[in-house]
């Protein structure tokens, strides 16, 4: 079995190379037919502070490698003992006017400018999951799996799959005939059956449909 590598040591490095405010960046809700798509940006304190403050942030992984119930228990203590952090979102109708990608960085741009606004702190470097750099700030160094291997983007991509989660849910509460409470609006036979059913609702994403649009 592979060990789980330390996330805070990744981070760490990069604070030893100068950047001081170290911010991790990372989103969810780029596959689904559905809703928006969130990012978050979080920025940590050094290991020692933090888990001493908050032991159970020891925890911190790839929101996807973490059940449901386990993120929605580290969403709490992630903004209470964070330095800094924030969360933007791209709506479906940006995400049909600029594509998934393009909406993806408004919502990553959108959360940075969140944190800073909220807490007065300018991170020094941007550490962003994937490939792709968002173009946010000079200072940018994209990780790919960065959500396996930084902290602060684990800590991002737990607030961000939350906060969409529970938007889904609202979601719901309001279109209760598509289940967005069951499948989170991913692409699921279920949601596919719904579609067939009720046709497509103001939250869902167009351009994802086109075929059923189409035919």
């Amino acid at each position: 079995m592979t060990e789980k590598p330390d996330l805070f040591l990744f981070d760490q490095q990069v604070r030893e190379e100068g950047f001081l405010t170290v911010c991790g960046v990372d989103e969810a809700g780029r596959g689904p037919l559905a809703g928006s798509v969130v990012a978050a940006a979080v920025i940590l304190p050094p290991k020692e502070e933090l888990l001493e403050k908050c032991p159970l942030l020891a925890g911190l992984n790839d929101s996807k490698k973490l059940s449901e119930k386990k993120r929605e228990a580290l969403f709490e203590p992630i903004k209470q003992y964070a330095l800094a952090y924030g969360i933007g979102e791209a709506s479906a109708q940006e995400i049909d006017e600029h594509n998934i990608l393009q909406a993806t960085f408004l919502a990553m741009g959108r959360a940075v400018e969140n944190l800073k606004e909220n807490f007065k702190l300018q991170p020094d470097i941007l550490l962003v999951d994937g490939n792709r750099d968002p173009k946010i700030m000079d200072n940018t160094r994209t990780v790919i799996k960065g959500d396996a291997n930084s902290a602060s983007i684990a800590a991002a991509s737990i607030l961000a799959k939350v906060t969409r989660d529970r938007e889904l849910v609202k979601l719901d509460e309001i279109y209760p005939q598509y289940a967005f409470k069951q499948h989170k609006g991913y692409p699921t036979k279920l949601h596919y059956e719904r579609i067939s059913e009720y046709g497509i609702s103001p939250v869902h994403r167009r351009s994802f449909l086109k075929k059923i649009l189409n035919g």
